[in-house]
């Protein structure tokens, strides 16, 4: 799988590598809708890397719109093969969509985890805060 190749010596994260990478070609065309992805599975083992690496970049794929998932067919590129906004999400976006999906599935009402978000921002504060504090002392 060459055109799925992933630098190790990069400062970009690999699943970040991954998710950049296939969007790139879906949008060039390489891939076209209705293509059928590797699995998991077989991507994680072609490209040596973690199963939930490979499962996080599928997953926020499917979030954006780019490719949908057939339970026991496989996963294929959209017919829409683009976000389903207008706006570029940034990494942070992704990452926080992530977060959101996980807390879902554990049974996190979205409220929820609203609120947990907002308490960890406050003691990261307080925790930076203390640290700078600490410093100056």
């Amino acid at each position: 799988m060459e055109e799925l190749e992933i630098d190790e010596r990069s400062s970009v994260p690999i699943w970040l590598q991954l998710r950049n990478r296939l969007i790139y070609l879906i949008s060039s065309g390489y891939y076209k809708p209705d293509d059928r992805l590797p699995t998991v599975r077989e991507l994680a083992i072609a490209l040596k890397i973690n199963y939930n690496t490979v499962n996080k970049v599928y997953l926020s794929l499917i979030h954006d719109g780019y490719i949908v998932s057939h339970r026991g067919r496989g996963t294929f590129v959209n017919d829409i093969a683009k976000p389903r906004n207008d706006s570029q999400d940034s990494p942070a976006d992704s990452v926080i969509d992530l977060m959101i999906d996980r807390c879902l599935e554990i049974g996190v009402p979205l409220d929820d985890i609203a609120n947990q978000v907002m308490k960890r921002v406050s003691r990261y504060r307080d925790a930076q805060a203390d640290a700078i504090e600490g410093d100056a002392q």
